[in-house]
């Protein structure tokens, strides 16, 4: 089934920490919303490629050793094997969308917040 939405505003309504809106066989649509403070947490994806796009708030990315500010029109790429975090260093949740490619959470996965994310381990995609 195709995926046609407005991104940008679906990104801002999302209120949880992680949302899964479309899976396709090599790409994966993702909104989040990290609170004040929050982070996404330090990660290494070895076998995908990461798109993080920024709508609302401010906040640092990490890359390996590098780390710069982002904000509502930044856009990350985070290559496979890139050991990475996003902190949200702002007043207000900083919104985003991001694309996995190949996808990385089961289809139809929601996380209310990073503690239920850590603590669930059955969200990862397996191909069918």
């Amino acid at each position: 089934m195709a995926f046609n939405v407005d991104i940008i505003a679906a990104a801002r309504a999302n209120t949880n920490f992680r949302a899964v809106l479309a899976t396709g066989r090599n790409t994966q649509i993702v909104v989040m919303s990290i609170p004040p403070g929050g982070e996404i947490g330090l990660e290494t994806h070895g076998h995908l490629d990461q798109v993080l796009a920024f709508v609302d708030g401010v906040g640092t990315a990490l890359l390996g050793d590098e780390e710069s500010a982002v904000s509502a029109g930044h856009l990350v790429q985070v290559p496979a094997g890139t050991q990475h975090n996003i902190v949200n260093t702002g007043a207000v949740d900083l919104r985003l969308y991001t694309v996995y490619a190949p996808p990385q959470h089961a289809p139809g996965t929601v996380h209310r917040t990073k503690a239920d994310a850590d603590g669930d381990e059955g969200d990862h995609f397996t191909p069918a």
